[in-house]
């Protein structure tokens, strides 16, 4: 593909600008029981999808959905996650999920206080979470740490990916696991 991305070499949006906040939606609400996704190479010169939606059924019985894309202009505005719920509703936004920017509950928990300080300022989509992260696998390998995360978190992810783009491939609804 000339001066484009090929499938074998590159992930598409999904993969590669989406699967933080699938990361951070298995973390927050818990394990996917289906998805249901749609997506398409709208302008890029590229062999795989540069926007993507996807429904999603979670184990616990909420849905949602995830929207990406490589497409913003000029530059990308950001990163969110809104959860809404009938005792309460969350938006974590910025430009790398940086800032509590709603925080509101039925029932107040001693805990709501640390919100005003959860949010920090950062010029990357990055945010401060990579430094951090291989910190922790620089500390367990020299046995000063234990893991903060495990590959079977990581596949569980993979597995919500692999089920999207399978979903967007065939035209219907991929339960989870998936039967390999």
């Amino acid at each position: 593909m000339p001066n484009g991305v090929a499938r074998e070499f590159d992930g598409g949006a999904f993969m590669n600008q989406a699967s933080h906040y699938v990361d951070l939606v298995d973390w927050l609400i818990g394990p996917v029981e289906s998805v249901q996704a749609y997506t398409g190479t709208l302008a890029r010169n590229i062999e795989v999808e540069d926007t993507g939606v996807v429904s999603i059924k979670w184990r616990s019985g909420a849905l949602g959905s995830m929207n990406v894309t490589m497409l913003t202009y000029p530059k990308n505005l950001e990163g969110s996650i809104t959860i809404i719920g009938e005792k309460g509703t969350v938006r974590i936004g910025g430009l790398a999920v940086n800032e509590i920017q709603h925080w509101e509950f039925a029932d107040a928990d001693p805990d709501d206080d640390k919100v005003k300080t959860a949010s920090y300022e950062t010029t990357s989509v990055y945010g401060f979470g990579h430094p951090l992260y291989y910190k922790n696998v620089i500390d367990v390998l020299r046995g000063e740490a234990e893991p903060e995360t495990d590959g079977r978190e990581g596949l569980r992810s993979l597995e919500t990916l692999i089920a999207t783009y399978l979903s967007a491939r065939d035209g219907k609804r991929i339960c989870l696991p998936l039967d390999y």
